[in-house]
């Protein structure tokens, strides 16, 4: 029977009345056209980015596919919560099926069920202990198939043709490559011409450095959580995400995404003594608190959900107006799916936030850039090869004052010094290398007194140079031969230390300063002889 005989309702409606839409119909009459040309034994991958429709389009693919054929169709996928809404979207349909979970102890042959839905792993040990068999399966559609846990059910069918379907059809294990379980890739609509017609929504991203040198890669490619955890379980780090929090998405429903449970609760803690009503979320939670925890994050629309990966897949909450990635991947697939939980388009959300606190930006690229995806499922050594590396990021970063920061400025004409260029002119005058950190706390310093009228104020302002005074630290100790890591460290407090101690000591200078917590503060800083000069001591050469 021809599998396009059964022609897709031209109204954009299932005929149970699940909306399909002109470029889903496209995607599944090219995907038919594939399948006719390969009867059997033929591995076809469809990609489609997150919010596209996935599950939409296999359903009516697995409901025509049965219809046309007579043949039976089994879906897998790799999480539990995946199989109970598959099987949902397949009864919209209208397709009658048997979900094969834990309970399924047996199931009798023949039998009338013309589609399962199956996690890989419970197949796995039904097809081992021959409780089922596939020889009536003429098509097995794959759910995210970046996973590799389904190869080995490959062994189990030899008849019938394969259907993976992915957002990012690059392997979750960078030691297999997609193209040597599928023959051929399909690519889908882009995320940006999704955007662009009102099917995603739009992102958009706001960049927060962080210095990732320290970070470990574990034997999967990706940054181990240990020392993830290391990183962003210090108080600067939690500080730069509630600050970032509190600066762009106050108010908002919002997603964070850490790496390692020790971060996410460390999240949890900061935010509620901050005053924030926010609930924590992984693995280790019951079934009943994981639905309990959901229930609240969708009924309440300024919710902070602070979780672990669990909810990069299998999770779909439309109100998400702002994802903040508390953690840095090499994983393009886990950028997209982390990203991807707030693309769902309401009627009255067209767009959302992305907060970056792990330079996935640098590695990766904007969420709806251009992505050649066939290209990477052809040569994915060089896709992966290519990947800028951290100290590349580093190397590269250029610190700009915030507009927000720099408002806080505004009787400072000139707030910008070009380090490098300074200790060239520096060596060039035979100078000491130190004039250039001495220059550039000058301007600090006037840059404060300039733009405050007590104490108190200046040393806000301070504070919020930190940034930058690292950055300009991190610039200067790379123009200095064999610096260590715990001298950059040093050097970065000292900086700040004698910012603080000499607004102090100025304050005296400029009696119309407020200076009556003066005594107070004091004793917060430490006084000059105690500042000693440790660049004698550095490696500087």
């Amino acid at each position: 029977m021809n599998l396009n005989q059964l022609n897709p309702a031209t109204d954009s409606e299932s005929k149970n009345g699940k909306q399909l839409y002109a470029y889903q119909h496209g995607a599944i009459e090219e995907i038919f056209k594939r399948l006719e040309d390969h009867a059997a034994r033929y591995n076809l991958l469809y990609q489609l980015p997150t919010g596209g429709g996935k599950t939409v389009i296999f359903s009516e693919i697995a409901k025509r596919y049965i219809q046309t054929t007579g043949k039976k169709v089994l879906i897998l996928t790799h999480r539990i919560e995946l199989c109970g809404q598959t099987s949902q979207m397949l009864d919209e349909f209208g397709v009658s099926n048997k979900v094969i979970n834990s309970a399924v102890k047996e199931m009798p042959v023949p039998n009338d069920y013309m589609c399962f839905v199956a996690m890989v792993e419970t197949l796995n040990n039904r097809l081992r202990d021959k409780i089922l068999s596939l020889d009536n399966i003429g098509l097995m559609i794959v759910d995210e198939a970046h996973y590799n846990s389904f190869g080995k059910l490959f062994r189990f069918y030899e008849k019938g043709v394969v259907l993976g379907v992915t957002a990012t059809p690059l392997s979750s294990n960078i030691n297999i490559r997609m193209k040597d379980n599928y023959d051929e890739l399909i690519v889908g609509e882009s995320i940006s011409n999704l955007i662009e017609t009102g099917f995603l929504a739009k992102a958009t991203t706001y960049h927060y450095h962080v210095g990732l040198t320290s970070l470990k890669v574990g034997r999967n490619g990706d940054y181990t959580v240990s020392s993830s955890e290391r990183l962003y379980n210090n108080h600067a780090m939690q500080d730069k995400l509630l600050s970032a929090y509190k600066e762009k998405c106050v108010g908002k429903k919002t997603l964070i995404f850490n790496n390692g449970i020790a971060t996410s609760q460390y999240v949890y803690a900061t935010f509620q003594d901050a005053g924030f009503d926010i609930k924590h979320l992984d693995h280790t939670h019951t079934a009943k608190e994981r639905k309990e925890i959901l229930q609240w994050f969708k009924e309440k629309p300024d919710a902070i959900l602070t979780s672990v990966s669990i909810l990069t897949t299998g999770f779909d909450e439309p109100g998400v107006e702002c994802i903040i990635l508390n953690r840095a991947t090499k994983s393009l697939t886990l950028y997209f799916q982390m990203i991807g939980r707030g693309s769902r388009v309401t009627s009255t959300k067209k767009d959302f936030l992305v907060i970056d606190l792990g330079n996935n930006l640098n590695r990766f690229g904007l969420w709806d850039a251009p992505v050649d995806w066939m290209g990477i499922f052809k040569n994915p050594e060089l896709y992966l090869a290519d990947i800028r590396s951290d100290e590349d990021i580093e190397r590269n970063y250029r610190y700009e004052m915030p507009e927000i920061l720099r408002n806080r400025f505004p009787n400072s004409e000139t707030i910008d010094m070009d380090i490098k260029t300074e200790h060239q002119e520096a060596i060039a005058r035979h100078e000491r290398p130190k004039v250039v950190i001495e220059r550039s706390l000058e301007q600090h310093i006037s840059m404060c007194l300039a733009n405050s009228n007590e104490i108190e104020e200046a040393l806000v302002l301070a504070d919020l140079l930190k940034e930058e005074i690292e950055f300009r630290v991190r610039v200067y100790s790379r123009c200095l031969s064999k610096t260590s890591e715990s001298y950059v460290k040093w050097l970065q407090d000292d900086y700040k230390r004698k910012l603080k101690f000499t607004l102090i000591r100025k304050s005296h200078e400029h009696p119309e300063l407020n200076i009556s917590a003066l005594s107070d503060l004091e004793n917060d800083v430490p006084k000059e002889d105690d500042l000693v000069d440790e660049e004698e001591n550095s490696s500087e050469e």
